[in-house]
């Protein structure tokens, strides 16, 4: 993406929410928000085709990130067309490491980041938005760990539940910053990731030393659902304990 363009990109998105704030997401046109950005009409459409697209017009540019960023790590097919995983990279990590780049966005786009937030607030669309725009994350970090993994982890199951967690941490730790952006959660964020790799590599060390022959069990596809509710204000810690807990027990 050229300079210009992150500019122009940024100025629209800017103005949208901006707009949008102070006088009403239905009550704003799309030449308003072009007018302000500094863009025609037939640009703003050529680039972000809906009001609600602009909205969310850098978390598009940042999965498109965050997906090269995984894609640096990704195995390759061999000779036989079987993919091999690096043994020196860990996938879990490389997870952890993308979700922190989708966090320090958020943090780093400070006056963005709680302008939309404030938005989301008002808008029920834009919210259903934000959770399909949440899913997508999962879904990359899903399809990376399915191949990343080594062939005796690589799992539906695995892959799914370490995927959810990440996003499940990430974004409570997200939205207690957007309810106090002065405090800096990094080193917490940290914190948690750690745990949710502790937990998923311990898991697999027991699979491997008991032979886990019944992985996967408990449905007709080995797919599971893991669900669990956090309380508001839980600390990063116990987030990740309730959501590392969760994990473990849909494994079991």
């Amino acid at each position: 993406m050229t300079d210009v363009r992150s500019r122009t990109h940024a100025q629209a998105v800017d103005a949208a929410i901006e707009l949008f704030t102070r006088q009403g997401y239905e009550q704003t046109t799309v030449e308003e928000i072009a007018d302000a950005a500094q863009v025609s009409r037939a640009t703003f459409f050529r680039r972000f085709r809906s009001k609600e697209d602009v909205v969310f017009a850098d978390h598009e540019l940042l999965l498109d990130e965050v997906v090269v960023m995984l894609a640096g790590t990704r195995p390759v097919p061999d000779a036989a067309g079987n993919l091999v995983p690096d043994p020196a990279v860990d996938p879990y990590l490389e997870v952890c490491r993308a979700a922190r780049l989708v966090f320090d966005h958020h943090v780093g786009q400070r006056e963005t980041s709680l302008a939309r937030h404030r938005l989301l607030q008002q808008v029920p669309a834009l919210r259903d938005r934000e959770l399909v725009t949440t899913h997508r994350y999962e879904r990359a970090f899903t399809a990376y760990l399915r191949d990343a993994l080594p062939p005796d982890a690589r799992r539906s199951t695995a892959s799914i539940a370490f995927a959810a967690s990440v996003v499940a941490v990430h974004n409570a730790l997200l939205r207690r910053w957007l309810r106090n952006p002065e405090q800096d959660l990094r080193p917490q964020l940290e914190e948690a990731f750690a745990e949710l790799r502790r937990a998923a590599a311990g898991r697999f060390t027991a699979d491997d030393t008991a032979g886990a022959p019944a992985r996967g069990t408990g449905t007709t596809d080995g797919r599971r659902v893991v669900v669990t509710v956090v309380d508001a204000g839980a600390s990063a810690a116990d987030v990740a304990d309730d959501v590392a807990r969760a994990v473990r027990d849909a494994l079991a």
